[in-house]
């Protein structure tokens, strides 16, 4: 049987499960509704009470739709996270934390990172299975906007070559990233730090100039103003790489005794196999640390999944109370109807039609709040993304998968069943008792 699952095609699968899901509903309603047509007196109370439908449908609606939007923010997350990594096949950095480094360098956070020297460097640069070394420096800003020293091999990689404008062409031309806050054209003097922090007015000479945007990459380098590395450390007042007679070039090769070192080198291997036999090689104890950050950004989320199943639990457990909740309020709403089903009964209604009657105005009431929480989970999730977006820099997408389409049938189908129990209940007393009422 599992093979057979197995060998179906991932959009059958999701077909074939929504059909699982939603089959006891349908089954139900089949039994429940077989030879009576409950339509006009079901609508009928609908608009009799409107005011109370309405209020219930907006406990659905609000439980569903948290739930979804959640979901599909969580997965969004995930994804957005991972896609920040396209561009880093391998780091090499100085000795320490993996997960510090990662997160320096891919998602731009501040942190103290120690240096590689110019050997270590040169050593990488002129290796046979390297396509290309591309050193980093951090540690100055615009505004909120870090400035990041790199070559030109790098954007070219980065930008899948891609620029509006052009490239620099010497120490005072610079990119900006699609949402930094300068236009092409544009000067500026850059602030030592990065963030609140920062200091103004302690790098002095000539402003920069920006000469080209970077194309939207969906990820924290969209608010980076990027640099030729010289230029980073020439406002610093160290050595820019190259030996005197050679001053004014940009970029590679660079002179490892005019090298004043770098955080991070970024790794292009000639080979995809080549990343791992690169890893190894210069991961070299007391000196340097080779990784990949998809992996230990994949680690990561395994620490997280310990979180991810607490919360899991946590959100099963809130969404049991929901439905406790959602059949409570079916039970005082069957209390409610009681004496109008034991009239429908009085006027020689049969038992089973007044209980289609009911558990059809229930099901009506629950697949309303079910669609429009569908509604507010897509809303909750686009907003949410944007919030969580603005404050990481990266571009969160959160649409809607089979998974919430599944979430959905399934709750569908558990109320369906539940909905038994209040049909059932509106029947407990005689026809006398429920006139009463």
């Amino acid at each position: 049987m599992m093979a057979l699952w197995d060998s179906l095609s991932a959009l059958t699968q999701d077909y074939a499960l929504l059909v699982m899901l939603l089959l006891p509903s349908f089954c139900i309603g089949a039994f429940v509704l077989r030879g009576y047509a409950p339509w006009p007196l079901v609508g009928a109370i609908l608009w009799r009470f409107r005011g109370s439908n309405i209020s219930f449908v907006l406990l659905v609606t609000v439980s569903v739709g948290m739930g979804l939007g959640l979901s599909a923010l969580e997965r969004g997350l995930r994804q957005s996270m991972a896609a920040s990594t396209d561009k880093f096949d391998l780091l090499v950095t100085a000795p320490g934390s993996k997960t510090q480094m990662m997160l320096a360098t891919v998602f731009l956070e501040p942190t103290d990172m120690a240096l590689l020297n110019g050997t270590v460097f040169t050593q990488i640069a002129a290796h046979e299975n390297v396509a290309f070394a591309a050193p980093l420096a951090f540690g100055d800003s615009y505004g909120l906007a870090p400035l990041v020293g790199t070559t030109a091999n790098f954007i070219n990689h980065f930008s899948n070559g891609q620029i509006q404008g052009r490239l620099w062409q010497s120490s005072k031309d610079a990119l900006i990233g699609a949402l930094a806050p300068l236009e092409i054209g544009q000067d500026f003097i850059p602030n030592h730090g990065v963030g609140l922090t920062s200091e103004g007015g302690v790098h002095g000479g000539d402003p920069l100039h920006v000469v080209g945007r970077m194309p939207p990459t969906g990820t924290p380098w969209d608010q980076a103003i990027l640099v030729p590395i010289e230029t980073v450390w020439d406002i610093h007042g160290l050595a820019n790489g190259h030996a005197p007679d050679r001053v004014a070039q940009i970029g590679g090769p660079f002179d490892a005794a005019y090298f004043p070192g770098t955080p991070v080198i970024i790794i292009q291997a000639k080979d995809l196999w080549s990343n791992y036999a690169l890893r190894s090689e210069f991961t070299r104890k007391g000196l340097s640390m080779a990784f990949f950050p998809a992996t230990v950004l994949g680690n990561l989320f395994r620490v997280m999944a310990h979180i991810r199943t607490t919360v899991s639990v946590m959100s099963v457990l809130t969404q049991a109370i929901t439905v406790a909740s959602v059949l409570l309020s079916l039970l005082i709403i069957s209390r409610l109807f009681q004496r109008q089903m034991s009239l429908l009964r009085a006027l020689g209604a049969p038992k089973r039609f007044a209980f289609a009657v009911f558990w059809l105005y229930c099901i009506f009431l629950l697949a309303a709040g079910a669609f429009f929480g569908f509604i507010v989970g897509m809303f909750t999730a686009t907003s949410l993304s944007y919030l969580v977006g603005t404050q990481t820099g990266t571009l969160i997408t959160a649409p809607f998968s089979w998974v919430e389409i599944h979430y959905l049938a399934g709750f569908i189908s558990i109320m369906a069943m539940l909905a038994l129990l209040p049909a059932l209940t509106v029947f407990q007393k005689s026809i006398i008792a429920g006139l009463r009422l």
